[in-house]
């Protein structure tokens, strides 16, 4: 185990092939980094580094290709596949549009899905080896997920299964996001993401190909955060943070071009890994108490996925 940038570094090996000593601590560091910061850095995940150059590469080709051709793969509701162009998501709450664009790639796993809930993923013939980059990557991502899900079940002495088996099949997304240059016209007010707390179960964020995103700490200074060549970053994001009755925090945190720094294009891959639509979110009676009474009323994911859609411009 190691510190980076304050936030706890979690070594995936420990706990899928460590002795009890080493699942131990493992369980607790990442009980505690959660608690505390709602964020952790992962090493030894088990994702190929050839695959995650791989796929940076194929969105960087795409990203490159001319707007009317990324514009026919647009215009899937909610942007729940394909490419969502510059300037239409915004944070809950801000007035401002976000400075990116974004590809999304869904599930494909899901028996007796409807397709209203999981559209069929589309392709850009311009760039052919992302389908199976893409897809590999997706895959890979949701393994990482169900262990970093089995620990934390494990730290809160809870049934291996409870947090994992919500998202077998699940909504999951993976969001490539690209972060031109910030424009000298850019409305005032406006960065690459408003601070905002993440919608989803918890969020695997791939490295980054340059810094800028920060998280808000509890006595409300921003912190940055990077991980180093081959790590992942993983937060909690809202729908743990509810059926946990917020002991685990869905954290703040934004993306800006950092002062000092290059204004140059960004590239992220954020995994957003969401339960299956039907998933009852109702707050667990495992983190109820008189002191501590249930602060959410009972929702399905795929009903709290709709209400927040709605509040960032993504659906109307």
């Amino acid at each position: 185990m190691s510190t980076l940038a304050t936030i706890p570094t979690i070594d995936l090996a420990d706990y899928r092939e460590g002795d009890d000593i080493a699942r131990r601590r493992f369980v607790s560091t990442l009980g505690d980094g959660f608690r505390t910061f709602g964020f952790l850095t992962i090493e030894n995940h088990g994702l190929r580094p050839e695959l995650m150059s791989a796929v940076y590469e194929d969105f960087r080709a795409f990203f490159a290709l001319e707007e009317e051709i990324k514009a026919k793969l647009s215009g899937v509701e909610g942007g729940a596949r394909g490419f969502t162009p510059f300037g239409v998501e915004h944070a809950k709450g801000s007035s401002q549009p976000d400075l990116k664009e974004f590809f999304h790639v869904g599930q494909t796993a899901a028996p007796g899905a409807g397709e209203a809930d999981y559209p069929a993923n589309v392709w850009p013939d311009e760039v052919p080896s992302l389908r199976a980059n893409a897809l590999e990557l997706y895959r890979g991502l949701e393994q990482v997920a169900r262990t970093i899900l089995h620990a934390t079940a494990d730290h809160f002495e809870l049934p291996r299964e409870t947090f994992s088996a919500m998202i077998e099949g699940g909504n999951s997304i993976l969001r490539a996001i690209h972060y031109p240059p910030i424009p000298d016209d850019a409305p005032a007010g406006a960065v690459r993401a408003a601070a905002h707390e993440d919608i989803n179960f918890i969020t695997l964020l791939c490295e980054a190909t340059e810094s800028g995103l920060e998280l808000l700490t509890h006595d409300g200074a921003w912190m940055p955060i990077s991980a180093l060549k081959g790590q992942i970053v993983v937060d909690v994001g809202d729908m743990l943070s509810r059926v946990t009755n917020q002991v685990l925090p869905a954290t703040t945190h934004r993306v800006v071009n950092p002062a000092g720094a290059e204004n140059r294009d960004r590239y992220s891959i954020p995994f957003f890994v969401h339960p299956y639509p039907a998933a009852d979110l109702t707050v667990m009676e495992r983190f109820v108490s008189d002191e501590r009474p249930a602060r959410f009323e009972p929702i399905t994911a795929g009903q709290f996925l709709d209400q927040r859609l709605r509040e960032i411009g993504l659906k109307s």
